[in-house]
């Protein structure tokens, strides 16, 4: 079965307040959910039309967990509490097999 990941990448975080408090619900959500972090934050080359942001990627075991993360109540809690905080694109996306 092919994995699901979460990619974000962030354009503009307009407040670092809403972000962090995010973070704190947004973790437990994905752990319970089943994800695992790849990569948060950290050094970012970027190219064509990309921005150099933060850029967090989450691994599932698959992609049906990954969306159910996502729709999950717990998740949706902290993306109410991220509002406006973030402009970002985020994609949740099959793995290969």
């Amino acid at each position: 079965m092919a994995k699901g990941y979460w990619v974000s990448a962030y354009r503009i975080i307009s407040d670092p307040e809403k972000l962090a408090a995010y973070s704190e619900l947004a973790g437990p959500a994905v752990q319970a959910g089943g994800g695992r972090m790849l990569a948060r934050g950290g050094r970012v080359v970027a190219h064509d039309a990309g921005i150099a942001e933060s850029t967090v990627i989450i691994e599932f075991d698959s992609f049906e967990q990954a969306v159910a993360a996502h729709e999950s109540a717990a998740y949706q809690e902290a993306l109410a509490v991220l509002s406006d905080g973030v402009e970002r694109d985020f994609r949740i996306i099959e793995g290969i097999d």
